[in-house]
């Protein structure tokens, strides 16, 4: 990276220690400079990962203030969608306002009404940086989690240069990820409408929606986002076990979003504790009682042990866990449900066990996902959501693209609007311990 780039970036990193959100853009493209980066814009994903959001202060490569953009059918989208580096070739010539669309894709810009496309088309932006200039967008991620998209001109296309605007992006991520917690004004950038009750409670409670080590891979998704009622998903790694679980309340209302609520309390509570499946989904049981008469959650509590790759579970009430290996359903993970949790009723069939092999994927789903239906009545139905997760695989799509499709295919199958909830959380085991060994 060399000394200056070291500089650079460890400088942003003493710089941003005392400054908010706000201040993030102006600090970055500050010290980006120092490396000959210019015309930093800097996007962020609104809350259902259909858009990229400009965070606020900054200018766009024509000078004017960055628009929104579509993920879906544009340059920046695309850095995103494929979490790859998006080059566009120098090409002479004014700078004007167009849209950036994706020549990969056939989806035509941004209509009026809707998101607009950042300013300046591909070949245009490049032309700003002067002869040898690249214009990059480039993939910020903290970890696997795509955070968003940054867009830097360098003076020149190299190895090296590569190398700085990877660290940059990073970095940036990094940074973000930190400052947006505690910013309102980062919590309203990032929502095209507002948030019910209910649904501003699950999403302060919620784990990201990825989550990844060497070992295993978690995605997850939930509609609708801005008017979410029962449902939710909550996973934590404890050394070498992973603890996860998909809920689903009864009711779309404030009082299924509490309910929710404590099945995550409880089941965090519990597993921290160190209890056994059972003994939590007991917990949650009892928690959920303990307020509310009547209502219930279903749900999965699981283990995945990260060593030998057998999974554990209790399944209360819910649709039973789906293995997908080598791009086909191997199991439906079925077993005589117990009861649904905040009912009271005992647990007769327990803990059950499954052995996975190296690379399968999980799927844990909502009925949301299979029943969500078209205004003629059509469901989604089962057989397609297994068919969409297949073949994604099958094109080499990481998870997190994957479930991201799957929502907007959910939603344009009811013309925008769910009945109920759809939840979906993937978990890919990788057994990276024993490939180790076979290498040795």
């Amino acid at each position: 990276m060399g000394i200056e780039g070291e500089r650079v970036l460890g400088g942003l990193l003493q710089a941003m220690h005392l400054c908010a959100m706000e201040d993030l853009p102006r600090e970055i493209a500050s010290h980006a400079r120092r490396v000959g980066f210019s015309q930093i814009v800097i996007y962020t994903t609104d809350l259902q990962q259909q858009l990229l959001v400009p965070l606020p202060g900054q200018t766009g490569p024509d000078g004017a203030v960055p628009r929104t953009v579509r993920i879906d059918g544009t340059l920046p989208g695309r850095a995103f969608r494929l979490v790859e580096i998006v080059r566009t070739r120098p090409v002479a010539g004014p700078a004007v306002s167009e849209p950036v669309a994706d020549p990969a894709t056939s989806e035509p810009p941004a209509g009026p009404g809707t998101a607009e496309q950042e300013p300046g088309t591909a070949e245009q932006e490049e032309a700003l940086g002067g002869e040898g200039a690249r214009r990059l967008w480039v993939p910020m991620l903290d970890g696997t989690e795509r955070v968003g998209v940054l867009g830097v001109t360098v003076p020149h296309d190299d190895e090296l240069a590569e190398s700085r605007v990877k660290n940059l992006a990073a970095l940036a991520a990094v940074l973000l990820i930190s400052k947006r917690p505690h910013s309102d004004s980062y919590a309203r950038l990032v929502r095209t409408r507002p948030l019910t009750l209910s649904a501003e409670v699950l999403w302060n409670l919620l784990p990201p929606g990825t989550f990844a080590t060497e070992d295993v891979v978690v995605s997850a998704a939930l509609e609708p986002a801005y008017d979410v009622g029962g449902d939710a998903y909550d996973f934590g790694l404890d050394g070498r076990i992973l603890r996860l679980a998909v809920f689903d309340a009864m009711g779309h209302d404030t009082s299924a979003g509490l309910t929710a609520t404590l099945a995550i309390g409880a089941f965090r509570n519990s597993r921290r504790l160190g209890a056994g499946l059972p003994e939590t989904a007991s917990a949650v049981d009892a928690a959920i009682s303990e307020q509310f008469t009547g209502r219930f959650a279903t749900g999965i509590l699981a283990e995945l042990d990260l060593g030998t790759g057998v999974l554990s579970w209790v399944n209360r009430g819910h649709h039973p866990p789906l293995v997908i290996r080598e791009g086909r359903l191997v199991a439906t993970l079925e077993g005589v449900p117990d009861p649904p949790m905040g009912l009271g009723l005992d647990a007769s069939t327990g803990l059950l066990s499954y052995p996975l092999q190296p690379r399968d994927r999980l799927l844990f789903y909502s009925d949301g996902i299979i029943e969500a239906q078209s205004p003629g009545g059509e469901r989604f139905g089962l057989e397609r959501f297994i068919d969409f997760v297949v073949r994604r695989e099958a094109d080499g799509m990481a998870a997190p693209e994957t479930l991201r499709r799957l929502i907007q295919a959910i939603l344009a199958h009811q013309r925008g609007r769910l009945q109920d909830d759809a939840t979906v959380l993937t978990v890919e085991w990788r057994d990276t311990q024993r490939a180790r060994g076979l290498t040795l």
